[in-house]
């Protein structure tokens, strides 16, 4: 940049408004993309709005901190964002009364499946210990996933990358890879879709209606809280077992 848009633009980096203002301007392009493309999964706007950001910390020199001390409006929004998912999930209070052993063998099962394969392969292609622990809590979400990454002596800061790349991923392919398997109800796509690929697979999820992001939300919120509580445990006796 010339010396005078050099000038400018470390005036208003340093107002944290601007950078909640990106945010909101990156999504808000983003999702108009997503939009003109007929909401086609391949275009996530989650995806798009973070290359967008991204790029623009990394062409202006903008360190991370400084982008947060404005972005974490939006962070702070994500506690009432979440309690508010539990109002689609009231309306399918009893579909999911009769569907309570199946989801609850399914939140198991998909739990142990995500947290356990990831650690054991990044195991077998010779990946660190920390590195390990950090992808183990990899399908919930990033506060939580962090926290567990900490317990377990992960790096906080890698777990959340993979919990994006994670929710990214599931969003652009979970939905079609349930229609390769041949699955049409939208309470499994749902529950799948929230259990593997957290918050964002949820956001995917409602946009194909609203029982599977219900049931998104509920695997989201079940998924965090079971691997929380299992995870601290579990590894410790799983690599005891495999002599780390």
């Amino acid at each position: 940049m010339s010396p005078p848009l050099t000038e400018i633009w470390v005036y208003l980096s340093a107002t944290p408004l601007l950078w909640l203002a990106l945010t909101l301007l990156a999504y808000l392009a983003a999702f108009a993309l997503h939009r003109r493309l007929h909401f086609n999964p391949l275009a996530n706007p989650v995806l798009i709005a973070v290359v967008l950001l991204v790029s623009t910390l990394y062409l202006t020199g903008t360190p991370y901190g400084r982008y947060f001390d404005g972005a974490q409006f939006v962070h702070f929004l994500l506690g009432p964002a979440t309690v508010a998912l539990a109002v689609p999930l009231y309306g399918q209070l009893e579909r999911l009364k009769k569907m309570a052993l199946p989801v609850l063998a399914a939140l198991v099962a998909g739990s142990l499946c995500a947290a356990l394969s990831a650690y054991l392969i990044a195991g077998a292609l010779g990946a660190s210990l920390p590195t390990m622990r950090s992808l183990a809590p990899k399908s919930v979400t990033t506060p939580i996933a962090m926290g567990i990454a900490e317990r377990l002596g992960g790096l906080p800061s890698l777990a959340a990358v993979l919990v994006i790349l994670t929710g990214i991923l599931g969003a652009v392919c979970g939905s079609a890879l349930m229609r390769l398997l041949k699955v049409r109800d939208e309470a499994a796509t749902g529950f799948a879709l929230g259990l593997a690929s957290h918050g964002i697979g949820t956001a995917r999820a409602f946009q194909i209606g609203e029982t599977a992001g219900a049931f998104a939300a509920l695997a989201m919120g079940l998924n965090g809280l079971f691997t929380a509580v299992s995870l601290p445990w579990l590894l410790p006796l799983l690599e005891r077992w495999l002599g780390h």
